[in-house]
């Protein structure tokens, strides 16, 4: 059973910085694309970046320059390095990882940012 393990999330101060974790328990064949996606109370879930089997990323404009993505394959874990981080990066945030045709979520872990 396949189960992705998040950490790292919390409270902090505007302009401050956190780096989120999402390690695979179990088995995931082929990874094709290792993602962070948000969501805020009252808000849909929204994307935040992707890192693809290639390497290449990308981000989404509220958070391009700020956040980085990264993965050790080796590990089958995926990061989030969030620096500047704003008030309204406050949310729930997930990751999911698509591979072999299939799709899992993590469970989420809350990132706080106090003004």
């Amino acid at each position: 059973q396949v189960q992705l393990v998040e950490s790292g999330g919390g409270l902090v101060q505007a302009g401050g910085s956190l780096r989120l974790s999402c390690a695979v328990s179990g088995s995931i064949l082929n990874i094709a694309r290792m993602a962070w996606y948000r969501q805020a109370p009252g808000k849909q879930r929204e994307w935040v970046a992707y890192i693809i089997s290639g390497g290449s990323t990308n981000y989404a404009d509220s958070v391009k320059g700020r956040f980085t993505i990264s993965r050790d394959n080796a590990k089958d874990t995926v990061y989030l390095q969030m620096n500047s981080l704003k008030s309204e990066d406050t949310a729930v945030y997930l990751c999911r990882i698509d591979g072999a045709g299939r799709f899992y979520w993590g469970q989420g872990t809350q990132v706080t940012v106090s003004s």
